[in-house]
């Protein structure tokens, strides 16, 4: 039997973690991670405000109590003084894996000249990848088409959960075994 695999989702928004706004970017990535997985997967949903320490502590919570594989968080990545997600992922994860952001900030340009100002990032923190998304779900479905590709070898690598994807939507890259 396989193992289901927990996804954390957390929104980081000042206004819709106190209810100003709904959120529409974390049903987003629920939506876009359906689409992707076939593989059965439970989401673990969060919506917070940017609070550098409370971002901390949902990530640690999400990856050492929780035990999801990745978690994906949206909001927090631009130039603003209150955008903290990055520093946040940065100081609870152990190694930093870069190759996320080039990419979705490369994708993001084929469409807006301001993807430079995001400063979207990833990290491991123990059997978990960590993977900063931006804020707006067009924005979110580019750059998870983007890096998604990588991350269910990610997770094998960790020794996570087989993610098992619809290849008419997403096709993930695994070597082949010799």
């Amino acid at each position: 039997m396989t193992q289901k695999a927990k996804i954390g989702i957390v929104t980081v928004s000042d206004r819709a973690s106190v209810g100003i706004y709904e959120d529409i970017s974390g049903p987003a990535i629920i939506e876009t991670l359906n689409d992707y997985l076939t593989s059965e997967w439970e989401p673990v949903y969060v919506v917070i405000p940017d609070e550098q320490d409370v971002i901390e502590k949902t990530l640690i919570e999400l990856a050492d109590e929780k035990n999801c594989c990745l978690v994906v968080t949206t909001g927090g990545t631009g130039p603003a003084k209150r955008d903290v997600t990055p520093e946040a992922t940065e100081a609870v994860c152990d190694r930093m894996m870069p190759g996320f952001g080039e990419l979705m900030r490369a994708e993001s340009l084929k469409f807006v000249p301001t993807a430079i100002l995001s400063r979207q990032t990833a990290g491991l923190r123990k059997d978990s990848l960590i993977v900063n998304l931006p804020g707006k779900p067009k924005s979110i479905r580019e750059c998870l088409d983007a890096v998604f590709p990588a991350i269910p070898y990610c997770i094998d690598l960790m020794e996570g959960p087989f993610l098992e994807c619809n290849e008419e939507v997403i096709k993930p890259f695994r070597p082949k075994a010799k």
